[in-house]
């Protein structure tokens, strides 16, 4: 029977030490392999069939990670186009409430439309924040910038109150943070990270009843028998979620069809677990040096205040780490080792 060490010990094999999931997770091996196969068959010119399939059992996929039926999920290129979808529909004046420094790719379409009042808060008075007349609360799941974790459940609570929707990135929860998104209106993540696929998708969660939303990228892919109404304008749009996908990007969709697999031999809880633990211990020992991280509890995201700038000098000793305004952020996933850790505290100690 395959244990979780020897499943993950099976898919990679990083040279260096490498603590920077929230950037971009690793590729499993089987997700290298599928790749390289759709790669050749592109270059072999074989029937491509297979990787439409490939991206349909990546939407059943996430579905069931999220654990919403699968005519709920829409699949795009990134967060940004689904934050863009949501913007267009609210009338002009309307509030949409976030968190302060909550990452570009979510908050940025709503200012950009000119004609919304865009309100930020700590992230810790979010749904305190909720007020008559508040449209919609978008808020990242985890914080890219540090790893403190949204309270999820009293914005919903808050959000209910005053009739407005909810709108959350799961980008840096996906993959080792258990999901609810059939608790929000809309969630949105990427791929890349903590799902370990190649770049080149995002997921979107919508409401049964699609939230008012108009798909204004719908292309031929959109229309309920996308092969019957590829030329004219599609007369008949999907009555699911595929309304609102984007025209898949086949060779990344190869990759994380495999990558899911892996995320779910593992189990989400069991690699929550795990990641917490490494988490925890690096917390520890930055205690014990005299450091202080930012709180976060119940986060696989670490940062550290004022050591930011050791990050070239870590990725020297080849230790991969970020730098966020400042701060060192480590980010501990499933392929990770107690001895990962342990290298890290002993190069911050030196």
């Amino acid at each position: 029977m395959e244990t979780f060490e020897s499943l993950v010990r099976a898919e990679f094999a990083p040279e260096h030490t490498y603590l920077n999931t929230a950037s971009n997770g690793l590729l499993p091996a089987r997700t290298v392999a599928a790749v390289q196969e759709a790669v050749r068959m592109r270059a072999e010119g074989r029937p491509i069939g297979s990787l439409y399939e490939d991206a349909e059992r990546v939407r059943a996929a996430f579905a069931r990670l999220a654990g919403v039926p699968v005519e709920r999920v829409a699949m795009g290129a990134s967060v940004a186009e689904y934050g863009g979808l949501i913007a267009a529909s609210l009338p002009a004046g309307a509030e949409v409430l976030t968190a302060e420094a909550d990452f570009a790719s979510l908050v940025n379409p709503f200012h950009m439309r000119g004609d919304l009042k865009v309100r930020a808060v700590p992230l810790e008075r979010l749904a305190e924040s909720v007020r008559p007349g508040t449209a919609l609360v978008a808020v990242s799941s985890v914080q890219s910038a540090d790893g403190r974790l949204a309270d999820l459940p009293a914005v919903r609570e808050a959000a209910s109150a005053h009739g407005a929707r909810t709108y959350v990135d799961a980008s840096q929860s996906a993959g080792w943070l258990p999901m609810e998104a059939g608790s929000h209106d809309f969630l949105a993540a990427v791929g890349f990270k903590w799902l370990m696929g190649p770049h080149g998708n995002a997921f979107f969660v919508t409401p049964e009843d699609f939230g008012g939303l108009t798909p204004l990228l719908a292309g031929w892919v959109a229309g309920e028998l996308p092969w019957e109404s590829c030329y004219g304008p599609v007369e008949e749009l999907a009555h699911s979620a595929r309304r609102f996908d984007v025209s898949p990007s086949l060779l990344t969709y190869s990759g994380l069809n495999a990558s899911l697999s892996l995320i779910e031999e593992l189990g989400v809880d069991a690699v929550h677990a795990h990641d917490l633990a490494l988490a925890d211990r690096f917390r520890d020992g930055l205690a014990d040096l005299g450091h202080t991280p930012i709180p976060s509890p119940g986060s696989a995201i670490v940062s550290v205040p004022r050591l930011g700038h050791r990050q070239p000098e870590l990725s020297e000793a080849g230790i991969e780490v970020s730098n966020r305004a400042g701060n060192l952020r480590a980010a501990f996933h499933l392929y990770n080792t107690l001895a990962d850790v342990d290298r890290l505290l002993d190069a911050l100690s030196a």
